[in-house]
């Protein structure tokens, strides 16, 4: 087995097991940005509670920023969201669109899917549609999709090219992204490298923010912003399941930083496809 393919498994494996939690169970376990830090895919998440249409039963505090809040989605749009979890942007993404929009989900695990078709029942909500899928090979044909949102799944990801170029094939001509992410300016430890934890929390699977920016252009798109970053600290309670004392010091003296950035680039206007290796 590839040890792509063993990230994917362990990701997969990780995210069935939240899903398949009770909302209480989930906050009890991860207690969320601003209680204890025992989970280190809680630490970063922001707080939802201003944005219209959120559903806190959708939420399982496993983002790092809020992109619908910067995605200028408008009425009747398509929007496409990646990783989509228990449903939490798409059911934001669909009170900016409307009854006249459509939101679709992907998300690669069986049990997220489950979970979040089950919440759009019981709210009645025809216009969001969950689909399982990897996103680096989306279940979409080209060019359907107005806008494109994600919340701190790029990094669980190891072929984030692919994403970004799966991105471009399913993006309308003019359309455009606007997604959050975990990226680093600097090098991480090789006990966090090799967590598995850490690669499921965001950390350990993220790359150099330059690197990713430069992705983001290699793969045709244009008007490329930061829209939003902020400062990711791990606590010391949780790097101490990974480094000795001293290498947290280390560590800490080190300079790496660990970020959260939301990101917004355009398709270019009269572009139907191609990204370079989009079109096959």
């Amino acid at each position: 087995m590839s040890e792509h393919q063993n990230v994917k498994d362990m990701v997969k494996a990780k995210y069935s097991e939240i899903a398949l939690q009770d909302k209480a169970d989930n906050q009890a376990s991860c207690c969320g940005a601003s209680c204890c830090s025992t989970e280190v895919y809680n630490i970063m998440s922001d707080d939802y509670l201003q944005m219209e249409g959120y559903n806190p039963d959708a939420d399982l505090g496993l983002g790092c920023g809020l992109p619908t809040q910067f995605a200028k989605i408008k009425k009747g749009d398509v929007v496409i969201d990646l990783g989509s979890g228990a449903g939490n942007d798409c059911f934001i993404a669909r009170h900016e669109t409307g009854e006249t929009g459509k939101v679709i989900g992907i998300d690669f695990t069986p049990a997220m899917i489950e979970r979040a078709r089950t919440n759009a029942e019981v709210r009645g909500f025809n216009n969001v549609e969950f689909r399982q899928g990897d996103i680096e090979k989306m279940p979409v044909t080209a060019n359907v999709a107005d806008v494109i949102v994600s919340n701190c799944v790029l990094n669980l990801v190891p072929n984030k090219n692919a994403v970004i170029g799966e991105m471009y094939r399913v993006l309308k001509p003019g359309g455009h992204f606007s997604i959050s992410d975990i990226v680093l300016e600097g090098p991480l430890p090789k006990k966090i490298q090799q967590a598995a934890e850490m690669y499921a929390g965001c950390v350990a699977g993220a790359i150099q923010k330059q690197v990713y920016l430069e992705l983001i252009e290699a793969n045709g798109f244009v008007n490329l912003m930061v829209q939003k970053e902020k400062v990711i600290t791990i606590p010391d309670d949780i790097l101490a399941n990974y480094l000795t004392t001293e290498e947290i010091e280390t560590f800490k003296q080190s300079n790496t930083g660990i970020y959260s950035i939301t990101v917004y680039a355009e398709k270019p206007q009269g572009e139907a496809c191609c990204a370079p290796g989009c079109c096959s």
